[in-house]
């Protein structure tokens, strides 16, 4: 398990290391002058200069490039053009919200799809599975931006049930904080449950047709004990690999639905930083949420190995 565990985090530290290469020449060919869109238009081009100096942005590339890096290793992540805060505070703040957003949307996808798909896998061909698979079509089908807005209209608007808006802070109580957090957790889980739902089921009824499932049913094991002692472990690779994919979509949904509910959110910082061509923490939130998703993946690695042996067998 040591030797495979050495190859997964040799290739998890290769990788982020090209990942900080390609956010940096990505934001690097960008059109537009940061030190003159915080100058704004009528600033001179003597005062524009200035600024550039002061902020560091008439260094050469490789030489921002590396100290970014170096910063990366000690936790500087530099001051915000915007904000005059450090990167790192700004960061660190919003991710209080994210993450657990994330998180409450990834619990919801997980639930919702692996009771779904379960359960339209035993019945298969039958009105319990056509049910399941036409909700889960059109919960693919329906954009996050659009079913959040209508959530919002009927049970902020209508039924005032939650705030349609804004967030509290954790320092007003977890309850209140987690209110909030509902509708948008919801409106990111839709999409993302109706896929892993198909998913799960897809996988279950592959299991379902192996010889060992008709080996435990004709011992006597019963239907229901059957699916979720023996051919729900063996199904949760493929399902597992989704899950992996689908929390990095996750994250990356959050710009959207903290923009359309008013959430202080990294997405929302992402969102108004690109607008204002905040180019330093755009690129540290974005080389933050690529570190998730190759972290993310390296997890869903280690699990595999752990579900099924055979996969670090191969890898060996």
């Amino acid at each position: 398990m040591s030797v495979f565990l050495v190859k997964r985090l040799i290739t998890l530290a290769a990788t982020l290391a090209g990942t900080s290469l390609v956010v940096f020449l990505v934001l690097e060919i960008l059109p537009g002058n940061a030190a003159q869109i915080l100058m704004g238009p009528d600033a001179s081009p003597e005062a524009v200069q200035a600024l550039a100096a002061r902020l560091g942005l008439d260094q050469p590339a490789t030489g921002r490039y590396l100290h970014w890096l170096a910063g990366l290793f000690t936790g500087d992540l530099g001051t915000s053009y915007a904000y005059s805060s450090p990167v790192s505070e700004l960061i660190a703040e919003r991710l209080t919200l994210t993450v657990p957003l994330a998180v409450l949307a990834m619990a919801l996808t997980t639930v919702i799809a692996l009771a779904a798909g379960v359960y339209a896998a035993s019945r298969h061909n039958k009105a319990g599975d056509l049910g399941v698979m036409a909700l889960s079509q059109a919960g693919i089908a329906i954009p996050n931006f659009w079913f959040a807005i209508l959530l919002i209209l009927v049970f902020s608007v209508h039924l005032r049930w939650f705030s349609a808006v804004g967030f509290p802070g954790w320092e007003e109580g977890v309850w209140p904080a987690l209110q909030s957090l509902l509708l948008p957790a919801v409106s990111l889980a839709v999409v993302q449950s109706a896929i892993l739902a198909r998913i799960t089921r897809s996988a279950v009824l592959d299991v379902l047709r192996e010889d060992f499932v008709r080996t435990a049913r004709a011992k006597g094991l019963s239907r229901r004990a059957t699916l979720w002692g023996h051919v729900l472990r063996n199904a949760m690779i493929p399902v597992i690999t989704v899950m992996g994919l689908q929390f990095a979509e996750l994250l990356a949904g959050t710009i959207v639905v903290e923009t359309v509910f008013n959430l202080p959110g990294l997405g929302r910082l992402i969102f108004q930083s690109i607008a204002n061509r905040d180019l330093v923490v755009v690129r540290n939130c974005v080389m933050l949420l690529a570190a998730m998703v190759v972290i993310v993946n390296f997890v869903v690695d280690v699990l595999y190995a752990a579900i099924d042996p055979r996969v670090k067998a191969a890898t060996l």
